[in-house]
């Protein structure tokens, strides 16, 4: 495939894509979420963006992402401030000064949503609105981490398989029927009651139990793409089959395995949801919207604890599923 036809093959997807105004306005709430996983730090915080202390500058709230801060000028008291309570002369705060993981035990337990706290708080006094926001970069990340793992060992499996056919077809096979029998959600139980709480040990788990749609999906491409004139030309031409199967056949099955992966990440955000709801493999002190969501269970007078995080739950997984759908359209020959 020559540049200028990738171009053209690449424009004609787009305007697939952009023809879908469901599909157009998955992709700006999938943008919109990344934008506050990025940012969580500048849009919820305790830390202002800058204040001026006896005529010196300082930016606290870059201490999160590991920037220049002048910490070496800061006078001691100010390392380990309560900037909330802290007198400065002058300070510009985020647009949520709280941060997901302040208590406030005293004047704050479940309060209902107000300008102080625009989605309310939970039992130990923490911003709800803070939470969902640095709540999204966990669920991003788990989607994002999970569905790599996936990618990495379903397309290494499925393309093995569809090249090589074979006893290496049956063998792979074989081992994806196994891995189907295993129950992810007794595996997960298992490991939460052995290892200690870890947010990282769930994202594996998952990736590990998951890869099997993918792998077929490649498997059945390849079969389908290897017998193909393109295919028999690099061969003849001395191609090894390392090469044939990443720079010839890989690029024309990944289609499919686009639109996999889309709902992969919707159905790991939904997955850590629930077992962040069941209070499973996720560390206590890291608020996620499932643990938010398991709070509502025991303080159903709470009504911002269910309706909020859900919420933002609901739209999350449509905005892929929707992405996925869009993707699927654009990227089928026969549309």
């Amino acid at each position: 495939m020559t540049a200028r036809s990738a171009e053209r093959y690449g424009a004609r997807v787009w305007r697939e894509f952009n023809a879908s105004q469901r599909a157009i306005w998955s992709l700006r709430v999938v943008v919109l979420l990344a934008g506050f996983a990025l940012l969580a730090d500048f849009i919820a915080n305790d830390k202002p963006y800058w204040i001026e202390l006896d005529g010196q500058w300082y930016f606290p709230s870059a201490i999160d992402y590991g920037v220049w801060t002048g910490l070496r000028q800061w006078p001691e008291p100010l390392l380990n401030a309560d900037f909330r309570v802290l007198e400065t002369d002058a300070a510009l705060w985020p647009p949520i000064p709280h941060s997901p993981t302040r208590v406030d035990l005293r004047g704050a337990i479940f309060a209902a949503p107000s300008l102080e706290h625009w989605l309310g708080t939970d039992r130990l006094g923490r911003d709800l609105a803070a939470g969902l926001i640095h709540g999204t970069r966990i669920s991003l990340t788990i989607g994002l981490v999970v569905v790599a793992i996936q990618a990495l060992i379903g397309i290494a499996l499925g393309a093995l398989a569809g090249y090589y056919g074979g006893w290496v077809d049956i063998g792979i096979s074989r081992v994806i029927e196994i891995m189907l029998g295993i129950p992810t959600f007794f595996l997960l139980i298992t490991v939460a009651a052995i290892f200690p709480p870890s947010i990282y040990l769930i994202m594996i788990i998952l990736g590990l139990t998951g890869w099997m749609g993918i792998a077929r999906f490649v498997r059945s491409e390849f079969l389908r793409i290897r017998a193909q004139d393109f295919v028999e030309s690099a061969r003849s031409l001395g191609s090894s089959d390392m090469r044939v199967m990443v720079r010839h056949i890989l690029p024309n099955a990944l289609a499919p395995v686009l639109v996999s992966m889309s709902f992969g990440v919707a159905s790991a955000i939904l997955a850590e949801s629930g077992l962040s709801f069941l209070g499973i493999g996720v560390p206590a002190h890291l608020v996620t919207w499932g643990s938010i969501l398991s709070e509502a269970r025991t303080n159903t007078f709470a009504w911002w604890l269910a309706v909020f995080p859900g919420l933002a739950i609901f739209v999350t997984v449509t905005a892929y599923n929707l992405l996925g759908d869009g993707l699927r359209d654009a990227l089928d020959p026969k549309t």
